[in-house]
């Protein structure tokens, strides 16, 4: 359920026949801390959950923005380098210089991975068609969240954004980032059960109200127990915000591998193209130096696939430790690979 927010005041029992004086003033101080110690707690509870929305936002717009980014480097360089390089004949990388630290990575060069590519960039356009018809709304979300195989595996071509548009609102980590405020019950389709690195941040909180009449006493050890379900709920909402800073943090990570290699693939891509009109179609007759842009474009390709293929989370919002080696694998490939441009 929503996370309930309104913690209900204490209406103030009168005092009735028979109670002395006394007990009428101690029963009016206890009412007042009671009073005050809900105040305390509402207070507690309205400050986390404005933190984890602000959080929550943020980790929203991060995984879009990725999602923008992994649409942009499929639908443009990646797209333009396949056009190119498809068209070469007799290609063979085994003793090319320059990719020995793609097999230190575990990156490795062959057709598949250009077939996958392939897919992959008919993939974006079909999501880049939803954006110009305005009917992807959460897909990019979603694609920011997965990895690309994990969309195709969930998607064909052709029902791609209504696959990944679904797959936003009916995940509940998804829905979660993509909802409204939890203050205004705002879960997004997940309700109280999205889970956060296996943390559920909608905890069930009964709405509590408070029934007057009671004894100031029984108010007072309800406060109580009411500023410690507080204190328990926000050290839950703690925990989420914290968890959603580390899922942005790491999607950001992932945006800026995708923006790097795609400011070296782009000049690699041009003088493939200046080597491909200038020495033809076989690249058996190319010289060494062009065979090597043409390796070194190739594993840029890679790469950036690797990237796209590593989904950020599972399904209940933990982070991949895949997704943790790749950004460590690639700042590797970018450090170590010498690529002349």
């Amino acid at each position: 359920m929503p996370l309930p927010i309104l913690f209900i005041g204490i209406g103030i029992a009168a005092a009735t026949g028979g109670v002395g004086i006394g007990k009428g003033v101690k029963a009016g101080v206890d009412i007042h801390s009671a009073n005050q110690m809900n105040k305390t707690a509402q207070e507690l509870v309205d400050s986390y959950n404005e933190r984890i929305n602000v959080e929550r936002a943020a980790c929203g717009v991060s995984l879009t923005k990725l999602g923008e980014e992994k649409l942009f480097v499929l639908n443009n360089t990646v797209n333009e380098f396949l056009e190119t390089f498809t068209r070469i004949k007799n290609v063979d990388f085994r003793n090319s210089q320059g990719l020995d630290e793609l097999k230190k990575l575990n990156i490795h060069i062959d057709k598949q991975e250009f077939t996958e590519l392939k897919t992959m960039v008919n993939f974006a356009g079909s999501l880049a068609g939803g954006a110009v018809a305005g009917t992807m709304s959460g897909a990019l979300t979603a694609f920011g969240a997965y990895g690309a195989a994990q969309a195709l595996a969930c998607a064909s071509t052709g029902t791609a954004i209504a696959s990944l548009s679904g797959a936003a609102a009916t995940n509940a980590t998804l829905a979660f980032f993509g909802g409204g405020s939890i203050a205004a019950g705002g879960l997004g389709m997940a309700g109280g059960s999205v889970v956060l690195g296996g943390l559920v941040a909608g905890p069930a909180l009964m709405v509590m109200g408070f029934i007057v009449g009671h004894a100031a006493k029984k108010e007072l050890e309800k406060a109580h127990t009411n500023y410690a379900e507080a204190a328990q709920v926000s050290a839950q909402l703690e925990i989420a915000s914290l968890q959603c800073e580390t899922i942005r943090k790491r999607t950001y990570m992932f945006y800026d591998l995708l923006a790097r290699l795609d400011s070296y693939f782009l000049p690699l891509i041009f003088k493939m193209e200046d080597i491909f009109k200038a020495e033809g179609d076989d690249y058996r007759q190319y010289s060494d130096e062009s065979k090597k842009t043409i390796a070194s474009a190739a594993s840029v390709a890679v790469s950036i696939k690797s990237v796209l293929d590593t989904p950020i989370l599972t399904d209940d919002g933990l982070l991949t430790e895949g997704s943790g080696k790749t950004v460590s694998n690639i700042d590797d490939f970018l450090k170590n690979m010498k690529i002349d441009i």
